[in-house]
C-alpha cells in the first residue's frame, strides 16, 4: 500500500516534469503523456479499492521538515474511505478532462504548457486529499491556487485571463490566510498538525477554543470554495480554456474547501455553532448565486454560477452535520457538472468561441450528441429522477429538515426551483426554437476524443447516485463513510420521505416546465416579465452590483492608500530619500 499510495502521486508528476521539462519535443505528444500519466493513477487508485479491507492506510515516509527544537512536519500519506472515494472522482474525472483536452486544444501553441500544469493542477489535488496532517494538505491547498492562476490566464496574450487569474490569486489569498491561522491555532493547542493525534485528542477543546480554530479554517473553505462573499473570482475564472473550468468545478480546487471541512468533522461537531454558520452561509451563497444564473447569457457563466449554487448545496449539508450527504453531492455534481462543461466547450468549439446563447439556439440538430449529453447533465442538476443529483441533492434537503433546520430545507427547495430554471432556459436557448446563428458560422458535432469522454461522464450523472441504493448493489454512502466520518446521527425530526421527495421533484419539473413556457411556448414572456419586476430583473442581470461594491469599498481605498501613502511618502518621501542622502 505505501508503494500504491506514492505512485498515485508520481505519475502526475512525471507527466508535469515531462512535458514542462522537454515542452518543444513533447508538442505532438504532449496529451498523450499528460492523459496517461492521470488514466495510471485512476487505476492505481482502482487497485487501492482492490485493498479496501486493509484501510485506514496512514504512513509516513520521512521527515519533511525537521527544525530541531521538537518540530518536525513528515511527509504522510493517509488512505481512508474518504480519501478514497475522493481518490476515485479527482483521478476519474481528470483522466477524461485530459482526454478531452487533447482534442479541444489541438493547434494551440503553449499545447505542452497546457498538459503539464494540468498534470500538475490534479497533483496539488491529489497532495490535498492523501496528506495526514494540515500542513501536506496547505502545500496542495497553495498548489491547486497556483496551478489555477496559470491555467486560467493560459492565454496570456488577450489581456482578459492574466486579469482573471491575478483575481483568483488574490481572492484566495484572503480565505488562504483564515487557513493559515486556523492551522496555527491548531499547532498551539495541539503541538502537531497530524489528524490522527488532533482528532483523537480533540475533546481537550474548550468549545470557545473549537469554534475559533473551526471558523478560521472555514475562512479558507470559503475562498477555496467560492462562497459568499468570495465567489467573485470563479466567475472570471471562465476567461481560461473550457477543459480547465471543468477541471476546476467538477473535480478540483473547489471541491476542497468542502473536502477539508468534512476531513475535520471532528473539530466541528465540537462547535454548534461553527455548523450553523456553514450551513446558513452555503443557504445565502446557494440561493444567492442561483439568482445570478437567472438572466445570464453567457454560457459558461450561468454553468460558473450553478457551481458556486451546488457548492452551497455541499456547505448545507456538511454545515447541518450530514457530512456524507455533503460528499456525495460532491461525488454527483462531479460528473453532471463536468459534464455540462466538457458539453460547453464542445458548443464553443463548434461556434468558433461564441458563448451569448442570444446566437445560438436550434444546436440540436447541428451536434446532437453534444445536445443529448447536455440535457442529461441539465436533468442530473435538476434533482429529476432517477439521475444522479437526485439522490444527493435531496439526501442533503431530506436530513436537514431531519436534523431540524427547517429554514435550511425551505432554501434549498426554492434554490432547486431556480436551478431547474436557469439550466432549461440555457437548454432550450442553445439547442431548440429557431436558429439564431450568425452568418459565417457552421456548427458541428466535436471529434470522437471529444465526444467519448462526454458519453462516459453522461452514464456516471445518469447511474452515479445509484451507488448509494443497496437495492441497486451498491452500499449507501453514509455506510460507506462511517468508518472515517462516524455513524450519522439519529434524527431530530421525523418525516414524510416520501412527501419530502415529491415535493423537491415537483419543483424541478416546475422550474423546467416554466423554462418552456417563457422560452419555447411564448418567447415574448421574458421581455414583458422583466419589465414587471424591473428591480429585481436589473438586480439578477447586473449581478446585485457585487462588483461594483467591492470595488468601491475596497479595492478604490486600497489603491488610493498604496499611491499616495505607501508609495508616493512612505517608498518615495522617506525610504528613498533616505538612502539618497547616504
Amino acid at each position: 500500500m505505501e508503494l500504491l499510495a506514492l505512485l498515485i502521486l508520481i505519475f502526475p508528476l512525471s507527466g508535469f516534469l515531462i512535458n514542462g521539462i522537454f515542452g518543444k519535443w513533447t508538442k505532438r505528444t504532449a496529451g498523450i503523456i499528460g492523459s496517461a500519466a492521470i488514466v495510471s493513477s485512476f487505476f492505481i487508485a482502482l487497485a487501492v479499492v482492490s485493498n479496501y479491507s486493509s484501510l485506514p492506510f496512514d504512513h509516513t515516509y520521512y521527515s519533511w521538515i525537521a527544525s530541531g527544537l521538537g518540530f518536525s512536519v513528515p511527509f504522510g500519506l493517509r488512505i481512508d474511505s474518504l480519501s478514497l472515494l475522493m481518490l476515485l472522482v479527482v483521478t476519474g474525472v481528470s483522466a477524461l478532462v485530459h482526454i478531452y483536452s487533447i482534442g479541444y486544444m489541438h493547434g494551440d501553441e503553449g499545447y505542452s504548457r497546457y498538459f503539464a500544469f494540468l498534470n500538475l493542477f490534479v497533483l496539488s489535488m491529489l497532495i490535498l486529499i492523501l496528506a495526514n496532517n494540515y500542513l501536506l494538505m496547505f502545500v496542495g491547498w497553495e498548489g491547486v491556487g497556483f496551478c489555477s492562476y496559470i491555467l486560467i490566464g493560459h492565454w496570456y496574450k488577450n489581456p482578459a485571463p492574466p486579469r482573471a487569474g491575478i483575481k483568483a490569486f488574490v481572492v484566495n489569498r484572503i480565505g488562504d490566510a483564515g487557513f493559515i491561522i486556523g492551522i496555527l491555532f491548531l499547532f498551539n493547542n495541539f503541538g502537531t498538525l497530524n489528524y490522527t493525534y488532533i482528532f483523537s485528542h480533540a475533546g481537550t477543546l474548550s468549545v470557545s477554543m473549537a469554534t475559533i480554530i473551526t471558523m478560521f479554517l472555514f475562512v479558507g473553505a470559503v475562498g477555496k470554495s467560492a462562497q459568499f462573499p468570495l465567489y467573485a473570482w470563479l466567475p472570471d475564472a471562465m476567461e481560461g480554456p473550457t477543459p480547465v473550468s471543468a477541471l476546476i468545478h467538477a473535480a478540483t480546487m473547489v471541491t476542497a474547501g468542502v473536502y477539508m471541512v468534512a476531513r475535520s468533522h471532528v473539530l466541528y461537531s465540537l462547535s454548534p455553532i461553527s455548523g450553523e454558520i456553514v450551513a446558513s452561509i452555503g443557504a445565502l451563497t446557494a440561493f444567492f448565486a442561483a439568482t445570478m444564473a437567472l438572466t445570464h447569457t453567457d454560457l459558461k457563466r450561468v454553468l460558473a454560477y450553478s457551481t458556486v449554487s451546488q457548492l452551497g448545496y455541499m456547505f448545507m449539508g456538511v454545515g447541518i452535520g450530514a457530512y456524507w450527504a455533503g460528499i456525495f453531492h460532491l461525488m454527483t455534481h462531479a460528473f453532471f457538472k463536468g459534464l455540462l462543461f466538457l458539453a460547453a466547450g464542445s458548443v464553443m468549439h463548434a461556434m468558433n468561441g461564441v458563448l451569448d446563447m442570444r446566437k445560438m439556439g436550434g444546436l440540436m440538430k447541428k451536434m446532437p450528441h453534444t445536445g443529448v449529453v447536455f440535457i442529461i447533465g441539465a436533468l442530473a442538476i435538476s434533482g429529476i429522477p432517477p439521475l444522479s443529483g437526485f439522490f444527493s441533492k435531496d439526501t442533503i434537503l431530506s436530513d436537514a429538515l431531519k436534523f431540524n433546520h427547517p429554514i435550511i430545507w425551505f432554501v434549498g427547495v426554492v434554490t432547486a426551483f431556480m436551478t431547474a430554471f436557469y439550466m432549461f432556459r440555457l437548454v432550450f436557448l442553445t439547442f431548440f426554437g429557431k436558429s439564431r446563428v450568425p452568418e459565417g458560422h457552421n456548427p458541428h458535432e466535436s471529434p470522437p476524443v471529444m465526444i467519448v469522454p462526454m458519453w462516459i461522464l453522461a452514464a456516471l450523472a445518469i447511474a452515479g447516485g445509484l451507488v448509494g441504493l443497496e437495492t441497486a448493489g451498491g452500499i449507501p454512502v453514509e455506510n460507506f463513510l462511517s468508518s472515517t466520518l462516524g455513524a450519522p446521527p439519529a434524527a431530530i425530526v421525523a418525516v414524510n420521505d416520501n412527501l419530502l421527495l415529491t415535493i423537491s421533484v415537483l419543483m424541478g419539473i416546475g422550474g423546467i416546465a416554466v423554462a418552456w413556457l417563457m422560452y419555447i411556448a411564448k418567447p415574448s414572456l421574458p421581455a414583458k416579465l422583466a419589465h414587471s419586476v424591473k428591480i429585481l430583473y436589473l438586480g439578477c442581470k447586473n449581478l446585485w452590483w457585487v462588483d461594483q461594491i467591492y470595488d468601491f469599498l475596497l479595492v478604490k481605498p486600497l489603491w488610493w492608500v498604496s499611491h499616495n501613502f505607501l508609495w508616493k511618502i512612505i517608498d518615495v518621501k522617506l525610504i528613498d530619500a533616505s538612502v539618497d542622502d547616504v
